[in-house]
């Protein structure tokens, strides 16, 4: 039984992962701080906000005991995000930027490592794939606290593939930036202002060109990527524009 975990369920990418998942026939855990609607059997959701990150490593080892006996393979999706706060860095609150960071760094570092912990004496293969951005890789205005968020979570993923390499049974890791998709993110980078964020314009552009991947798509693509043997052979950061 191949069983995976997911983050940021309720809607987007994470929630296309879970119907598109279950369809074929896994088991799913989301973590999310809303309710998604739901009910399948092989679903089970746990509600929780990321920023609470002192009860993560806790939830990653109870998901991980339950099916444990019979699981064939673990995959932990690192999804949840946010681009919030919008703003430049001298005039947004810093109570919103330590919220960012819990949810874009903090929270997939903890459930990574918990999820290496917790399965470290299994000898099936075990995977996490880490969310990321273009952002991680290319500076916004306006975007800092995402920029910072993602870019750590990529140089966070590097350092533990290069641990884990040195496993005889080590985890996979794999940080991806899935492109520009239409989202509840995108729509809120388009209610911006130019003060807030200078590229607003283009963002407004990408969707009224249609340059925006629906979620459907993204997820597709990216299940067939995670289980497919070029998610051995790839570099630790991909693009799955170029895949």
């Amino acid at each position: 039984m191949d069983n995976y975990i997911v983050t940021g369920t309720t809607s987007g990418i994470g929630l296309e992962l879970v119907n598109q998942l279950l369809e074929a026939g896994h088991t799913v855990y989301g973590i999310a701080r809303k309710e998604n609607g739901i009910d399948h059997h092989r679903y089970h959701h746990v509600l929780l906000d990321l920023t609470e990150t002192s009860k993560l490593a806790d939830i990653m080892q109870e998901i991980i005991k339950k099916p444990s006996s019979e699981a064939s393979s673990f995959v932990l999706i690192n999804n949840a995000g946010t681009v919030e706060p919008i703003g430049m860095a001298g005039e947004i609150d810093g109570d919103f930027i330590a919220k960012s960071i819990a949810v874009n760094l903090t929270a997939p570092m903890l459930l990574t490592g918990a999820f290496i912990r917790g399965l470290a004496e299994k000898e099936i293969p075990k995977k996490v794939i880490q969310i990321s951005s273009g952002a991680g890789r290319k500076a916004y205005e306006g975007w800092s606290s995402y920029c910072a968020g993602k870019a750590g979570l990529d140089r966070f993923t590097e350092a533990v593939q290069l641990e884990e390499s040195n496993k005889p049974n080590g985890v996979r890791l794999v940080s991806i930036a899935p492109g520009i998709i239409d989202t509840n993110m995108q729509g809120r980078i388009r209610q911006s202002t130019e003060s807030e964020f200078p590229l607003v314009d283009r963002f407004k552009e990408y969707k009224v060109t249609g340059q925006l991947s629906s979620a459907q798509e993204v997820a597709e693509k990216l299940i067939r990527f995670i289980e497919s043997d070029q998610f051995y052979q790839v570099e630790v950061l991909t693009d799955l524009r170029n895949l």
